[in-house]
């Protein structure tokens, strides 16, 4: 029975004390139902440590200490994470106390963003030449699906000779030959988020004849080969040209 008292009093003292030395993060914006601070691009997290003791808390961030000024150590830490950027997404802050790195509490950011798909841009290309269009569809969470519309009815990839690639930063919509009677006018680029919806970019393709296009080096090599032999034939006539002009 003795033993029995001393094993639960030594359990609830260990309790006790770790309730003492515990840590605890608390954030601005506050976990998310799924126990990340999701946050955006240009934003601001503030990240607060509470320890109940004076003993310094040490911040880490993905592993690496984070230089913490002085005054800002003990009892109460805090850490601001502004503005967000793309390279936070998926970053954890965990705060410890310096003399026992096992009482610490940790948080990780989700930093999410659209696709920036939006407005619209103009492009002519020549009769038979090589047509790209291209849309960012980079975003978090990823884009669940993207369509290519052309005048409002959706690409027909076989019989408009377009091909479609997409390698989750990029989608486009290529032809290697451009027909005006096919391929000009309106695109619309559509990337669906399962967050933010639907974002688009149109493209307004304009279609122009063929232009003739001059061997421009052989152009210049040609004339510097005339002009060379011009002033190879003044020199070795110059003494005769010098007789004449006497």
């Amino acid at each position: 029975m003795t033993m029995m008292f001393r094993f639960l009093l030594f359990h609830l003292l260990l309790h006790c004390s770790t309730q003492t030395l515990g840590v605890k993060i608390e954030s601005v914006p506050v976990l998310n139902s799924d126990g990340f601070i999701q946050t955006e691009p240009e934003e601001t997290v503030s990240l607060i440590c509470r320890s109940e003791t004076d003993e310094e808390l040490v911040w880490l961030r993905n592993g690496a200490v984070v230089n913490l000024k002085e005054g800002n150590k003990k009892g109460l830490s805090t850490v601001c994470v502004t503005p967000v950027i793309y390279k936070d997404n998926d970053a954890t802050f965990t705060c410890h106390l310096s003399g026992n790195t096992t009482v610490r509490d940790s948080v990780t950011l989700r930093v999410t963003y659209p696709p920036s798909l939006s407005g619209s841009e103009e492009v002519a290309v020549e009769n038979g030449a090589e047509l790209v269009l291209q849309c960012d569809i980079w975003a978090n969470p990823p884009v669940s699906s993207v369509s290519w519309t052309l005048n409002g009815s959706t690409v027909d990839l076989l019989a408009n000779g377009f091909t479609v690639s997409n390698d989750g930063f990029t989608s486009k919509l290529t032809t290697d030959r451009v027909d005006e009677s096919l391929h000009e006018g309106t695109y619309q680029c559509t990337a669906t988020s399962p967050t933010y919806g639907n974002h688009s970019k149109t493209f307004n393709v304009t279609v122009t004849e063929t232009t003739m296009k001059f061997p421009m080096m052989p152009m210049i090599a040609g004339l510097v080969v005339v002009c060379l032999t011009a002033l190879l034939a003044v020199v070795s006539r110059w003494d005769r040209i010098t007789k004449c002009c006497k």
